[in-house]
């Protein structure tokens, strides 16, 4: 049986670089970074003091004041990203849809600041201090579940976690649920919010984060050979999806098309990948497949590019791998390195540009590629965005635990 066509008609953006669609998106093709010094915390004794803050976010814009106190950034975050999609793709949730409808927004820490404030309730106030709203706050569910009680959306409300790689899994949920009929309309991203001293200084004690104290602007710098880890960042991206039927039914616009993806897993080591990328390359082959797209029609990979010293020339590799010669044809985008890496809400973030090359014509750069790493020899589009028709992008993401996922999208013709 042929499956549905799946369009994408509404798009959000909430990151380091932009409170908006317009504004992340103009400032991802101007290169402008978001990474500065820590503001949310007294970063004044860890070792890592930077990070990529979503500043000046108002969350009482979409929620009522008493639930911003009730509930998370993470939160604030995901119903600000539902609502601000649907307003894009002139979408109303109504009784004749609510129950068509689903919510698709996946994380990788959830709640996970609000462990470390209530540890420190418990410590100086005893059972009493510690808030009644803890575990309806923590648990990873509750983004999508916060966007389906804003909306009034009643379908499937799915919440899916793979680390890093959270943001894209979320587009290959998404689409099997539309397939399988069990909706004609979802809500589909990744949102994190994560940035807490615990987590700072657990992911600089691996080695994981640059230690660029003295020049954030310039540390996160994927396929550099000076690269020396990741930037935290937060915020995250949200799509409506719908079916072809459905969109052309409304008359809605259509930025692009998501044709499918694959999931797959490493079984190799907690947080480094393995030798050539060899998950990667199987996740990027069999999202292809799926998509019945081959590796000659791709022209784009927003790629995972974390800037740390493994993992680029793992996707080099990868990308090599499944390429072959093509591989030096691809343009190739890191946003990470001016929003820093949103963990669940990275895939997200690559899907948005994937998705926005397609629309306009324009791919960002991967700016502070000022020393390519001799491994990494590909088309990274350095320091400049570039002009390039692309019909088919594909947004890569890989995280701890060796979870990979690759979700691949269509000039809509």
């Amino acid at each position: 049986m042929d499956r549905p066509r799946l369009v994408i008609t509404g798009i959000a953006a909430i990151t380091p670089v932009g409170l908006d669609t317009q504004s992340t998106w103009e400032n991802l093709v101007n290169g402008v970074c978001g990474v500065d010094y820590i503001t949310l915390f007294d970063a004044s004794e860890l070792p890592v003091r930077i990070a990529a803050e979503v500043r000046n976010f108002d969350p009482t814009r979409y929620m009522p004041a008493k639930e911003v106190r009730r509930t998370t950034r993470a939160i604030h975050f995901a119903v600000a990203l539902g609502r601000m999609a649907l307003e894009d793709a002139g979408l109303e949730i109504t009784e004749e849809n609510t129950e068509r409808t689903a919510v698709v927004m996946n994380t990788g820490g959830g709640g996970i600041s609000v462990i470390y404030d209530a540890t420190l309730d418990m410590l100086n106030k005893g059972a009493r201090g510690v808030s009644p709203f803890v575990i309806p706050n923590v648990m990873p569910n509750a983004v999508s579940c916060q966007i389906s009680i804003a909306e009034g959306i009643k379908g499937p409300i799915l919440t899916g976690t793979a680390a890093c790689a959270s943001g894209n899994m979320a587009f290959v949920d998404a689409a099997r649920l539309l397939w399988l009929g069990e909706a004609d309309v979802a809500i589909v991203g990744g949102v994190e919010a994560g940035i807490n001293p615990v987590a700072v200084a657990s992911l600089a004690r691996a080695g994981a984060l640059s230690t660029r104290n003295d020049d954030p602007k310039h540390a996160s710098r994927p396929f550099d050979k000076h690269r020396d880890g990741f930037v935290f960042g937060e915020g995250g991206a949200a799509m409506v999806i719908e079916t072809e039927e459905h969109a052309r039914r409304r008359g809605a616009r259509i930025y692009a098309e998501l044709v499918g993806g694959a999931v797959t897993g490493d079984a190799f080591h907690i947080t480094a990948p393995p030798p050539g990328g060899e998950g990667a390359a199987r996740a990027m082959r069999l999202a292809l497949e799926r998509s019945r797209i081959t590796p000659e029609e791709v022209d784009l990979i927003s790629a995972h590019a974390t800037s740390t010293p493994l993992n680029d020339v793992a996707e080099t590799q990868a990308i090599k791998s499944v390429f072959g010669e093509h591989a030096y044809n691809l343009s190739i985008t890191a946003t990470k390195s001016m929003v820093g890496h949103l963990l669940g809400g990275a895939g997200a973030i690559a899907a948005f540009a994937a998705v926005m090359s397609i629309y306009t014509g324009i791919i960002p750069p991967t700016i502070n590629l000022e020393d390519p790493d001799p491994e990494c020899d590909l088309d990274y589009t350095p320091n400049e965005a570039r002009e390039r028709p692309v019909r088919v992008a594909l947004a890569n993401g890989f995280g701890f635990g060796g979870q990979n996922a690759v979700a691949v999208f269509r000039k809509y013709e």
